[in-house]
């Protein structure tokens, strides 16, 4: 694999000037945003860097379970955020709901289908555990900020639909589905262009690892399979356990 010099590296962010200009010009107030998040993915990848071959070279159970979960309490502490939630009420149940999510994924993927011989293998359980929780994480924030600002907009229809209907579960059903459309939607639309006109980056940084493009297809699969599940699971779940703090004993919605 041809590797990226400093210099190259260097040539390469210098292509962020043309968002940089369009944000100037546009007076769009996200340069701060920019610089910021491109200055945390060069610190934390370049301590991924180092880390990595560490947890690569310990390859134990505990170490690598307290990476992933590490993984999940930043995840969620991120949504929280995002989506404008109150810290202290809504970071446990994201948190619940991406461990629960990840428990489930990584038994079934790593123990069922790639079958490990040794099930918590760094160079498996935690890129993948990672990768999942990635993409997780940008498609609940799309989810749960359309089915909270639901909430918020539009209370009467909330109201309307659990007079009628007696039942809180049939009064969320219309807020709970356009959550899950507007949340997943984009992941579909991606899987289904996935060789069309993109390349996804695991299939493509295993081929350039060395792997035949047969194994490297398999993998992106199921690794496709994986995040949506976990996707799912993660932003319904999210939903199901934030209800007692969005709503009172009576049913209705918290001011």
């Amino acid at each position: 694999m041809i590797d990226i010099g400093i210099w190259e590296l260097i040539l390469g962010f210098s292509i962020l000037v043309i968002p940089l200009m369009v944000f100037m010009y546009y007076r769009i107030r996200l340069i701060k945003d920019m610089l910021v998040s491109t200055a945390r993915m060069i610190i934390q990848l370049a301590l991924v860097a180092v880390y990595m071959e560490w947890i690569f070279e310990m390859n134990n159970a505990w170490v690598n379970s307290l990476w992933v979960i590490i993984m999940v309490l930043v995840g969620a502490g991120t949504i929280v955020k995002r989506v404008g939630m109150n810290w202290r009420t809504y970071l446990f149940p994201f948190i619940l709901a991406g461990l629960v999510s990840m428990a489930i994924i990584d038994a079934f993927f790593l123990g069922a289908v790639i079958r490990l011989d040794y099930f918590f293998e760094a160079r498996y359980f935690v890129p993948i555990s990672g990768m999942v929780l990635g993409n997780s994480l940008n498609h609940n924030i799309v989810g749960l900020t359309t089915y909270f600002g639901g909430l918020s907009q539009k209370k009467e229809l909330y109201y309307f639909l659990l007079t009628n209907s007696g039942s809180r579960r049939q009064a969320l059903l219309p807020f709970i589905q356009d959550a899950l459309v507007k949340g997943l939607n984009p992941l579909l639309a991606n899987m289904s262009v996935i060789g069309l006109i993109s390349l996804p980056g695991m299939m493509t940084g295993q081929i350039l690892g060395g792997a035949s493009p047969a194994a490297a297809i398999k993998y992106q699969v199921m690794i496709m399979v994986a995040i949506f599940a976990g996707c799912t699971m993660t932003l319904v779940l999210s939903i199901l356990l934030s209800g007692r703090f969005v709503f009172d004993g009576y049913g209705n919605v918290k001011e």
